[in-house]
């Protein structure tokens, strides 16, 4: 049974995803602030965690910033804000998905299905080399040059996506379909963010990437030198 913390100040929500996401077989534990979720992730180790972006004091961004220090736990943000720069500065700093309020519960449920069948995806023993990148694929564990690199479960599905075919160019389509399972237009800018992340991780110089490169006009690709 899969362990979801949800995040939220306001109990009406809360108790509605609770509910929903109990009767779909997921156990469930809450959190009303940042600093509680934070100690709840800690203590609980949830295999996903559905975050609310307007937390007072200790916001989501903040939490996911900090939660990303030391874990790669899937987090699904919470916004009422229909902002793009807020989304985009989430999937930055390392958060998996996002659902915008006012939201469908059952929506909600398949993309806490989604996520956590992307996290879980090629459980076989597997590693993968690409040059200097070895992916460690039942594990989600990475390294680049001997260096061990801590990547959330988006961020080490798309690596392994191109690890699998170094030197092939892919299309954003491509990508989202990879860590989908079926493209979504309007998060083509989401792969910008996850890719942008991953070279602050992997290269030796973001600003010049070595290993991660744009084909401009077209998508990205991973180098096996």
């Amino acid at each position: 049974m899969a362990r979801v913390l949800v995040v939220d100040d306001e109990p009406r929500i809360v108790q509605l995803v609770r509910d929903y996401l109990e009767r779909a077989g997921f156990a469930v534990s809450t959190a009303r602030d940042g600093r509680e979720a934070l100690m709840r992730a800690h203590q609980d180790r949830p295999d996903l965690i559905l975050l609310d972006l307007g937390l007072q004091e200790l916001d989501g961004l903040e939490v996911t910033r900090r939660l990303r220090r030391d874990s790669g736990v899937p987090i699904i943000m919470l916004t009422a804000r229909d902002d793009e720069t807020d989304k985009v500065v989430g999937l930055e700093l390392g958060a998996d998905d996002y659902v915008t309020k006012p939201f469908s519960p059952r929506e909600l449920t398949a993309r806490v299905r989604a996520v956590l069948r992307r996290h879980a995806r090629d459980a076989d023993a597997e590693l993968i080399h690409a040059g200097d990148l070895v992916l460690d694929v039942p594990r989600l564990r990475a390294e680049v040059a001997g260096r061990a690199v801590t990547l959330t479960a988006t961020e080490f599905q798309l690596l392994t996506a191109m690890a699998r075919q170094p030197g092939r160019v892919f299309t954003r389509s491509q990508l989202l379909d990879a860590i989908h399972g079926v493209a979504f237009e309007s998060y083509e800018r989401a792969i910008d963010a996850h890719v942008k992340n991953i070279r602050r991780k992997i290269e030796p110089n973001a600003r010049a990437p070595r290993y991660l490169l744009t084909v401009y006009g077209v998508g990205y690709r991973l180098t096996d030198a």
